[in-house]
């Protein structure tokens, strides 16, 4: 329960802003399990909610890959014109591309995460969320599969490699943690020190450290 009810209404807008998603993302299938790619886009935002996210964060978590996956800048426009700018601007934060085809992984990559850096606060816990909700399946598909064979499977995916995923995950950390603290950066930094155990990369253990100071 809330300390202040207020806190917990959200408008007809989210409403909307949950319709929109499902509709522009209903014939995507999230990776692994295959289930619905929205059930992605609730599971960002309910984290972004109950880490104290406001309707805005919550609208753009259900939109966070709207302009990356379905349409580029001109969804992005969809979407200011709909939700208005502040949401906007967060899904422009959490866009590492506008281009269809997506550059290459590494270049792209990079340049997201030395945005990242900059990006507000508002904009960092939607992004947090949405690579904690990522991690947490890493880390399920691992444990149930095995090291091993999940190693096996994701070198035959496309930008799938063990040592890409954690550069990548520690790369968000590093990012997310310049010059914001929250408890979700927290949980996050937790599920990718425990990424680099199970992979065995010990190193990489230390480094994932260093941002929170643990």
């Amino acid at each position: 329960m809330t300390k202040n009810n207020q806190t917990a209404l959200l408008s007809p807008r989210f409403a909307l802003a949950l319709q929109f998603a499902n509709e522009i993302h209903g014939s995507q299938i999230r990776k692994g399990l295959g289930a619905p790619y929205i059930s992605h886009l609730m599971a960002v935002c309910a984290l972004v909610l109950e880490y104290g996210g406001d309707e805005v964060q919550a609208i753009s978590a259900l939109l966070h890959d709207s302009a990356e996956d379905c349409g580029g800048r001109p969804m992005l426009e969809t979407v200011r014109v709909m939700f208005g700018d502040d949401v906007a601007r967060i899904v422009e934060s959490c866009t590492d591309t506008f281009d269809d085809p997506k550059p290459a992984w590494r270049p792209r990559k990079e340049a997201y995460l030395a945005a990242m850096t900059t990006k507000p606060s508002s904009a960092k816990l939607v992004a947090c969320a949405d690579k904690f909700h990522n991690l947490s399946h890493t880390l399920r598909d691992i444990e149930n599969e095995g090291v091993q064979q999940w190693k096996s499977r994701m070198a035959t995916t496309p930008n799938g490699a063990a040592e890409k995923q954690v550069w990548y995950y520690l790369g968000c950390l590093n990012a997310l943690s310049t010059s914001w603290t929250h408890p979700l950066l927290a949980e996050y930094g937790r599920a990718v020190i425990r990424l680099c155990k199970l992979l065995g990369r010990e190193d990489d253990v230390a480094l994932a450290m260093k941002p929170a100071g643990w």
